[in-house]
C-alpha cells in the first residue's frame, strides 16, 4: 500500500492515479538502537531545523 503525499489517497501503484506524482510508503521505518546511519540522519535534520 502506498500513499500520495499531495492527494492523500492510498493506492498500490507507484504513481498517483489522480495527479500522477510518485507515491511513498506511509509506514515509518522500524527503529533500531544499532542503526549505523542514525548519527548522519540526526545531523541532517538538525541542519534543516526539523
Amino acid at each position: 500500500m502506498k500513499k500520495c503525499l499531495d492527494c492523500k489517497i492510498y493506492t498500490f501503484k507507484d504513481s498517483c492515479p489522480k495527479c500522477g506524482k510518485k507515491t511513498t510508503n506511509p509506514i515509518p521505518p522500524p527503529f533500531s538502537p544499532e542503526d549505523k546511519y542514525g548519527k548522519y540522519r540526526r545531523e541532517l535534520l538538525k541542519e534543516k531545523g526539523i
